[in-house]
């Protein structure tokens, strides 16, 4: 089945932390941050990445959904060596090869990734999201729960609101409130997609809890299977 994946960036795995950091202003340049525009939106997937065996095996989890009925049509769960520890700021060289394991284990190729994690609301714009959308070649979005960088001002309690998230005066992602009184979520493009993408598709997907039901699904898929 076609989909909307464009040509993957291929590199190698880097082992050490100085390879990670000089790879990232690498490809940091490849990222597209742009709307979709006329991309046809058949399946969305929701990404998950876990870490068990005291962090030496990676589960990488993947529902995809409909775009128009949100049922569930595929899921994939894959559990793989890790390839690098935990480094601030180098999480994407932990998860992503994972994540690349768990899209080729799919029947249905999805047409957009939606992804635990930040996607260029990231120290060098290049948050798990964004690798796991040039790695894969697919458009990304990222749906992160906590802040990494940048600043914002308070988001209004009600449904939906949302401020940007700013650094160096620019908007990095939303600071949306999915959910009345608790804590808001961080929307941000990964790649080939942009902010306007990012909440739509957020929110399209958001029910009655906190995250929208792609990485919600992704988390639960996981989190049964440990």
């Amino acid at each position: 089945m076609a989909s909307n994946a464009a040509p993957g960036l291929t590199h190698d795995w880097p082992t050490t932390a100085a390879e990670a950091r000089a790879l990232q202003d690498t490809i940091r340049k490849d990222v597209v941050v742009a709307p979709l525009g006329a991309l046809p939106i058949r399946h969305v997937a929701g990404v998950d990445i876990g870490f068990e065996d005291q962090g030496a095996t990676t589960r990488a989890a993947i529902v995809v959904f409909d775009a128009d009925t949100h049922e569930r049509v595929d899921e994939a769960l894959v559990r793989s060596p890790t390839r690098m520890p935990y480094i601030p700021g180098l999480l994407s060289f932990r998860e992503v090869p994972g994540a690349l394991d768990a899209l080729a284990a799919l029947h249905v190729t999805p047409d957009l990734l939606m992804v635990d994690g930040h996607g260029i609301a990231h120290p060098k714009r290049l948050g798990v999201a964004t690798h796991l959308g040039l790695a894969s070649g697919l458009p990304s979005i990222g749906i992160a729960k906590k802040r990494l960088v940048g600043t914002h001002a308070t988001v209004p309690e009600q449904r939906l609101a949302w401020t940007p998230l700013v650094e160096r005066d620019e908007t990095i992602a939303a600071v949306l409130r999915s959910r009345p009184r608790v804590n808001p979520i961080f929307v941000s493009p990964g790649h080939r997609t942009d902010l306007t993408n990012a909440l739509d598709w957020c929110i399209r997907f958001l029910t009655r809890y906190r995250l929208p039901e792609t990485t919600r699904a992704a988390d639960k898929l996981a989190s049964h299977n440990k």
